[in-house]
């Protein structure tokens, strides 16, 4: 069976129905001791022995990031990491304009999200803590001689169960209608916003992306999906298959929530706050609506304001969300400047951490 016979309403049902029970029976295990999450986010990498006293799930889990990883040292892996060194402002730019709150047109996945008061509260350090994870997927040598992207990945797929154990114990308003919290469906669809959804931004952004490396894209972000405890039988290999995936879940689940309304205003209320390019501020709307087109914009109900001009939207392409530098740096570079400017915006140093466990929100 190819990969779009699986892209049907039957199999993306199942999906939806589907978690991850690796980081699930992990999660079980650190909620009984949550000390642990100190030891973890203490860690530099991912120790070869791990502690004494994590208990057998913990370690499992643990092993499954520690041992090889499917494709070596694929040329690929490297071949992206320069793709993004050499696009990284519009790449990150995209992540703001175009890859997040396309994720909120998504009424049942908008569910979760809204139910994290650090997201609706703190629209800025979310933004910050997804534009860190993606400089760390970057990492030059990563998943090659650096291992500090495992560990990155690592914490990320435990925030996923982290968060639905929480669900499942306190959010008593949860529709079972809506699947299982941060499913298999929803990893999916996350993860084609970083790859497939950043191809197409760029393009739309005036910079020529090819198809090799738009499936370029998609091979690393199979790889990172492969950390992320995503099932890879559904991974698209090809722009083909990508596209239908999209298509598929996008006809399956775009839809008004009151949910995605709320995560928009606040993303909105942050932008129009903190733009380093407070120019934009007037079409900030207009510039959401370029990226996310008529049908996902009528469902965020983007508002209309004063026509784009059109010297932005031939410029669109320099717009640098994260006050990057200009020109193309490299990453080390990129990095600092994106840790100095975070920290001066937040006032607090953006990391990704698990959660200290002090009430029931996460």
């Amino acid at each position: 069976m190819g990969k779009l016979d699986l892209y049907t309403d039957k199999h993306l049902n199942q999906l939806r129905k589907l978690e991850d029970e690796l980081a699930d029976t992990a999660v079980q295990a650190l909620m009984s001791n949550k000390d642990l999450s100190y030891t973890i986010n203490s860690w530099k990498v991912i120790p070869e022995n791990l502690p004494k006293e994590f208990p057998p799930a913990l370690c499992s889990y643990f092993d499954f990031f520690l041992g090889e990883h499917p494709h070596g040292e694929a040329p690929f892996i490297k071949q992206t990491q320069f793709f993004f060194e050499k696009h990284s402002g519009l790449i990150l730019s995209l992540l703001g304009f175009y890859s997040l709150p396309y994720t909120y047109a998504f009424g049942d996945g908008a569910e979760v999200l809204v139910r994290s008061k650090k997201i609706v509260e703190n629209p800025g350090k979310r933004l910050a803590e997804t534009a860190l994870f993606v400089l760390e997927c970057y990492r030059p040598e990563a998943f090659v001689a650096d291992k500090r992207i495992l560990l990155v990945l690592s914490k990320v797929r435990l925030i996923h169960a982290l968060s639905r154990f929480y669900i499942k114990k306190h959010a008593r308003d949860w529709d079972p209608a809506w699947g299982q919290p941060i499913n298999q469906e929803d990893l999916l669809s996350t993860n084609l916003t970083f790859s497939l959804l950043i191809s197409r931004g760029m393009q739309r952004s005036n910079t020529a992306v090819s198809s090799e490396e738009r499936e370029m894209l998609l091979s690393y972000w199979g790889l990172i999906g492969h950390y992320l405890g995503i099932d890879s039988r559904f991974w698209p290999g090809s722009n083909k298959e990508a596209f239908e995936l999209e298509r598929m879940i996008r006809k399956r689940h775009l839809k008004s929530s009151q949910a995605g309304k709320l995560l928009l205003h606040s993303l909105l209320g942050f932008y129009r706050q903190n733009l380093v390019r407070p120019e934009l501020s007037p079409f900030l709307e207009n510039i959401l609506q370029y990226y996310l087109g008529k049908e996902v914009s009528g469902i965020l109900e983007l508002k209309s304001s004063p026509k784009l001009p059109e010297v932005l939207l031939r410029n669109i392409h320099n717009f640098r969300l994260f006050n990057q530098g200009s020109g193309n740096p490299k990453f080390s570079r990129i990095y600092r400047e994106f840790m100095t400017n975070t920290q001066k915006s937040l006032g607090t140093e953006v990391a990704i951490n698990l959660p200290v466990f002090k009430s029931t929100t996460f």
